[in-house]
């Protein structure tokens, strides 16, 4: 009893728990209640866990079923997963963080076999609805990647050249290489082409060619064999193979070496693969979208890049500008970035004040529309929601100052914050800490657990300063808790 009491202590903020203290019991629940899984000792004074878990299997076979056990007998596992087809068998002592995240994982589970046996229902009762839904989803993707649309600029933009030129060489199957700095949107960019070309309605697959070495490159791009080299335990489809019919979009392209360019380039030249460890080619039909940082006609005249291979990928070159060269862009990038990192984090403010506007369209942003990505999803986090973002949740670097001149624009921040505080400093500590947990529970959509993770509490502390300031139960989208015994 006390073990199940201690569960209970443990889950209770995540998930909706019902405890059953023999199987009898248990077997009521099932009977009376929606429950995703199942969690059991293996040693019970009626039955062992993997007997109740085959019954368990043949009567409710949707539950995802786990022994928790203190003794890991090889035999119980065997016939836990061949006789009660268990999800997780988990030892004693366990890690209160770890069977969270099991269960979670338990739990999704579920959902994913419920999701996939009404696919199979209606795809088997109306495949004629099932596939427009597919085609409308697919239209809906592609739209999301518009020219027009995709990518945010404002009238008179260097990008509508740029869009342009996309637009233009997009229907025609022929390679380009996208030139440009990092976090100037050349994935963006690729996604654009290929969903505006022929292939559109074929796989999309990209590679970061920079951050592997030859031999994993290799392998990933092409595929491999059982055997083919230490820890290759089974065959793998590169991801050339999977594109078939497709786009590849290879980031990163000036960073490969001299030694895999030759590879790649009799793939591009002759249209086939030969995954490592296989005698045999195979013949892949891609368009092939790469990406570089670097000025590519340069190092192919200092000898460090293949001119066979570049004029092989460079079938048109399409330049992106930096964000620094494209000012007039920024504010329509702010309000969209804005936009979508108060729907991701849900947290609202009315948007950003023009002095802080005019320190971000100073700064030169070396980083492009990545940095500026993060740069607002950082003011958001430091702002109050209700308030326009102002200068004094912009970061030092941005406002041009060091971390220590920094205090001096977070004054005025710190003053709005502690308005509308009144009492005693006891009194208006604890609102100033209710209002920092109410914000950190909004940023993380009303997770406990990654609260309590930020915050630094533990589940129980966050729980007792829920109940003390009256936040259990006042978000009107906490996520329903579902179920586990």
């Amino acid at each position: 009893m006390r073990s199940l009491e201690s569960l209970r202590r443990i889950l209770d903020d995540e998930f909706e728990i019902l405890t059953a203290s023999s199987t009898r019991e248990a077997q009521q629940l099932l009977a009376d209640h929606w429950v995703q899984v199942i969690l059991c000792d293996q040693r019970m004074p009626e039955r062992s866990g993997v007997e109740f878990l085959t019954e368990v299997k043949e009567r409710w076979p949707d539950v995802i079923r786990m022994i928790i056990s203190g003794y890991a007998d090889a035999h119980d596992i065997i016939d836990g997963i061949n006789q009660a087809g268990i999800f997780q068998y988990i030892t004693k002592p366990w890690h209160p963080e770890h069977l969270v995240l099991t269960l979670h994982s338990a739990c999704r589970l579920f959902r994913l076999q419920r999701e996939n046996e009404l696919l199979a229902v209606e795809l088997r009762m109306a495949p004629g609805a099932a596939g427009k839904v597919v085609d409308k989803r697919k239209a809906e993707v592609r739209r999301a990647y518009d020219f027009n649309d995709g990518i945010i600029r404002s009238p008179g933009s260097p990008m509508d050249d740029v869009c342009k030129a996309l637009a233009q060489v997009a229907p025609f199957d022929v390679p380009v290489l996208l030139i440009g700095g990092s976090g100037t949107g050349k994935e963006l960019a690729a996604r654009a082409l290929h969903y505006g070309s022929l292939r559109w309605d074929k796989p999309f697959v990209v590679e970061n060619c920079g951050a592997m070495p030859d031999e994993l490159l290799e392998s990933e791009l092409f595929g491999h064999k059982k055997g083919a080299f230490t820890g290759a335990i089974e065959d793998h489809v590169g991801l050339f193979e999977r594109a078939d019919g497709g786009t590849v979009f290879l980031d990163e392209i000036g960073e490969v070496s001299p030694a895999f360019q030759v590879k790649l380039l009799r793939v591009l030249q002759e249209g086939e693969i030969r995954p490592l460890g296989h005698g045999r080619t195979r013949k892949v039909d891609v368009r092939v979208i790469a990406a570089t940082n670097r000025d590519l006609e340069v190092e192919m005249r200092a000898g460090r890049f293949r001119a066979d291979l570049f004029y092989r990928l460079a079938g048109m070159i399409v330049r992106l500008p930096d964000l620094k060269d494209r000012a007039c862009d920024l504010p329509i990038l702010v309000d969209t970035l804005l936009d979508r990192a108060m729907a991701s984090m849900g947290k609202n403010v009315p948007g950003v004040t023009d002095e802080a506007m005019a320190r971000l369209a100073a700064y030169d942003w070396p980083g492009n529309v990545r940095e500026l990505q993060n740069e607002i999803q950082r003011m958001l986090v430091r702002g109050t929601e209700g308030r326009r973002l102002g200068v004094e949740v912009l970061s030092p670097h941005v406002l041009g100052r060091s971390p220590v001149d920094a205090g001096e624009g977070a004054e005025a921040g710190f003053a709005e914050d502690l308005e509308g505080l009144t009492g005693d400093l006891k009194e208006r500590v604890s609102a100033m800490e209710a209002r920092i947990i109410r914000e950190t529970l909004i940023r993380h959509r009303w997770n406990k657990s990654q609260t309590a993770r930020e915050l630094g509490l533990s589940r129980v502390g966050l729980r007792a300063k829920l109940e003390r300031y009256g936040l259990e139960n006042v978000h009107p989208l906490a996520p329903a808790r579902r179920g586990a015994v």
